[in-house]
């Protein structure tokens, strides 16, 4: 293992690979706290393809596997270290490469924050739309491996929708090209795709070619009220059905609304409000305003307590502020363990009904928000982590709410991930057909395991 150490220190220079414990236990896992983790070997930081394809070569000879790590934002613990692990961390290369007007395309490394690329191209008046909760600090390159969502989900699609093509890393260190940076292009197996959503299990990704948009219109606003979340639920099916598409549409459930009100120390909803629903239309003008004309009209239908439509963009703010405050605002309960479970949108108020069954039944704060407009929803547990019994209950409840998914007709995570969390129910999910060409793909990429062993599935 020295020599590895000392072979690393050689191609990347001795400031790049750290193997003080307290500095590599610092890299060693994402932010779900359910996950394994161990005690990596080194954590290196690569400023380039060329060095990452060193570190691929240097583990690869020596069987010592690879766990490649961005932010470290991630709620599945796919970027949890194993023992004798090399973290590959790819926060260094940071460089926005190119943006193209003409093409609306970028062409970014993996260390990108999220947000300062949206900032980057907004300057030019174009628009990159993934926008995960953490985009203020989550990395490109840990999007494209878990293929993120967020808000915008709705109109606007998850990463793979706005992506051309990647060069990757693979497991005996050559470089692959996939994609293109043309609008159409239908040449061989998608490969990109393939890759987005790995989770670092198939290659490192170094480069992607990502597709942008215009810049949308400032959003129109509209927020409503309801006494049950039934009838919340009953207004996302009369949204749909209305053929509107706003931009965002998001729910939150009484314990999300009363933890907010009480973090921000504003009112969010009017009392007794069970459920809140926010949407916005960035497409401007009239048809921004016949849009939320629709959802209101949607809303009010279901039985809405209380609509409110803003064209004040600071007012808008703060009501999207108070959706992406949520779990911080959790933080005053104790500590919190988000859940990721995709279900049709006529269900969602099932979901959030069975969740809060599954709180009575183990004792357990469960407080739910989530994407209405795509129907993937964070069930969020608060526990005492000092309380391990608190906490057992907490994990048979993470546990339930997955099986609750599922049973309505859903998947186990809609932007998460599998990570190492939830491989049994990944197997679950997909069938053992399913499980088996996963592992052929997996075999012929990366034959010894090099790549996030155990993370998404387990090899035979």
């Amino acid at each position: 293992m020295n020599a590895v150490v000392q072979a690393l220190q050689e191609a990347l220079g001795a400031d790049s690979v750290r193997v003080d414990p307290d500095v590599t236990a610092t890299y060693s896992r994402d932010m779900m706290p359910l996950a394994p983790v161990g005690q990596p070997l080194a954590v290196v930081f690569p400023e380039n393809a060329e060095q990452v394809q060193a570190v691929v070569r240097i583990c690869a000879g020596a069987g010592v596997p690879i766990v490649p790590r961005g932010a470290g934002s991630g709620l599945s613990g796919a970027a949890n270290a194993i023992d004798g692990c090399v973290m590959l961390v790819t926060t260094r290369m940071n460089a926005i490469l190119e943006i193209d007007q003409d093409n609306r395309l970028a062409v970014v490394e993996p260390g990108v924050v999220n947000l300062d690329l949206r900032d980057a191209v907004e300057k030019h008046g174009l628009f990159y739309p993934p926008d995960p909760s953490s985009y203020d600090w989550c990395s490109i390159g840990g999007n494209l491996s878990t293929n993120a969502g967020g808000l915008c989900c709705v109109k606007y699609g998850v990463t793979t929708d706005s992506v051309l093509g990647l060069e990757v890393v693979l497991a005996d260190g050559s470089l692959l090209k996939t994609g293109r940076r043309t609008v159409k292009g239908v040449a061989g197996y998608d490969l990109t795709k393939l890759f987005i959503g790995s989770e670092g299990t198939l290659g490192v990704i170094t480069k992607a070619v990502l597709a942008l948009r215009p810049l949308p219109q400032a959003p129109a606003t509209l927020v409503a009220a309801f006494s049950t979340t039934a009838a919340a639920g009953v207004a996302v099916t009369n949204i749909v059905r209305s053929g509107t598409v706003p931009s965002l549409m998001e729910i939150m459930d009484a314990v999300s609304i009363k933890a907010v009100e009480q973090h921000l120390k504003t009112e969010v909803g009017p009392p007794g409000c069970e459920a809140l629903l926010l949407c916005q239309s960035d497409s401007g003008g009239e048809v921004a305003r016949l849009e939320l004309e629709k959802v209101e009209l949607a809303c009010q239908a279901a039985g809405a307590d209380m609509t409110y439509v803003t064209t004040d963009l600071a007012e808008g703010r703060m009501l999207l502020t108070a959706r992406r405050a949520v779990l911080t605002a959790l933080e005053v309960y104790g500590a919190w363990l988000t859940d990721d479970v995709c279900v049709p949108r006529t269900a969602i108020a099932d979901l959030i009904a069975g969740c809060q069954t599954i709180s009575e039944r183990h004792r357990v704060k469960i407080a739910v928000v989530g994407h209405a407009g795509d129907g993937n929803m964070h069930p969020t547990l608060v526990y005492d982590p000092a309380d391990a019994d608190e906490f057992a209950r907490a994990r048979i409840a993470f546990d339930e709410i997955l099986e609750l998914g599922l049973g309505l007709g859903g998947t186990v995570t809609g932007e998460h991930g599998i990570g190492k969390i939830k491989r049994e129910w990944l197997a679950r999910e997909i069938g053992p057909v399913g499980l088996a060409v996963h592992r052929s793909i997996k075999q012929a990429l990366d034959p010894g395991n090099l790549f996030n062993p155990g993370s998404m599935f387990a090899m035979e």
